[in-house]
């Protein structure tokens, strides 16, 4: 476990560098992003870094990707920050949060390559799709359509029903010939799960949506994949979890290079909302087993909800 979290510390570590970089510290950056505001810039790093901390801790026990609450909570609470620099860091958020969470999840079983690979390269071709779009909206546009996305995404994960272990009774041929099928160790049931998924055609058409609205907002995908996985293709509940999560390793890079490439990842956001994120991640994997699902679920929701509404009224003037 040490070997693993500090090979990918070391990459997170990576990522910090690059975007340190890439964007660099420049006063004349900084000062743009926090020209509306008498509070020193340093206030706001530090702001962002204990936000991301709770919000990793968080997204893990949620089965959400990091970015899902960062971009509307940031985007809508930092007045600070442009909209473009938040969605680049949220992606970046996304992605870091994945690449800590990642060792663990696939170490205990629970998320499978198998299952993540051909979806995750169908999402993320999609993302660089949806980020060229996102970049070429008004930012009027984008808070607003954010705000309807994340209010739909509350609602949709208060309707859609969970299942522990569907009931799936034959394994389809797209899913038999990719052989999409594991076992794990259910700690809490100690027993080990053998699961096979099907619908997968129906599930990597999902999956290019899912990918155009995570490179349009820097959501990252986990509040879509998880449905997807556990309902639509019928992998089990916890194996959904954890694959979603690391599938987003894979999605947002994609699409985080295209926002780097058009200047809109700022170091002053991405670096101590970054560190933040892996800390809280790793905080988060040791808890998965142990949380109050319906305890989390709940908090999600209502961060969502209040983040959601803020984006909504942001765009559209109020």
């Amino acid at each position: 476990m040490i070997r693993w979290n500090k090979a990918w510390m070391m990459g997170g570590a990576g990522l910090v560098g690059l975007l340190a970089a890439s964007s660099g510290f420049a006063a004349e950056t900084a000062a743009v992003a926090v020209a509306q505001t008498a509070t020193p810039w340093w206030l706001w790093a530090v702001a962002l870094f204990v936000t991301s901390f709770l919000l990793g801790i968080v997204a893990v026990l949620g089965g959400v990707g990091g970015g899902v609450l960062f971009v509307p909570i940031v985007g809508g609470f930092f007045f600070p920050f442009h909209l473009d620099f938040v969605r680049g860091a949220g992606l970046m958020v996304a992605l870091a949060g994945a690449l800590a969470a990642g060792p663990g999840l696939l170490k205990s079983g629970m998320a499978n390559l198998r299952l993540a690979m051909p979806l995750a390269l169908i999402a993320s071709s999609s993302a660089i799709v949806g980020a060229m779009i996102g970049l070429a909206l008004p930012t009027n546009v984008v808070q607003t359509s954010l705000g309807v996305t994340i209010l739909g995404i509350v609602i949709l994960m208060w309707s859609a029903k969970k299942s522990e272990r569907p009931d799936v009774p034959k394994a389809d041929s797209i899913s038999s010939a990719l052989q999409i099928h594991g076992v794990f160790f259910d700690a809490s049931r100690n027993q080990e799960i053998d699961w096979k998924v099907h619908r997968t055609l129906g599930g990597m058409i999902m999956f290019i949506v899912i990918g155009i609205m995570a490179g349009m907002f820097g959501l990252g995908a986990g509040w879509a994949n998880v449905p997807v996985l556990n309902l639509l293709m019928g992998a089990p509940l916890k194996v959904s979890v954890a694959t979603s999560k690391f599938m987003l390793s894979i999605v947002d890079t994609s699409a985080a290079w295209v926002y780097m490439n058009k200047g809109a990842v700022l170091a002053l956001i991405s670096v101590p909302s970054i560190l933040g994120i892996m800390l809280g991640s790793l905080v988060g994997v040791r808890l998965l087993r142990r949380a109050n699902a319906s305890v989390v679920r709940k908090v999600v929701l209502g961060m969502l909800l209040l983040a959601g509404s803020r984006a909504l009224m942001k765009g559209l003037g109020f």
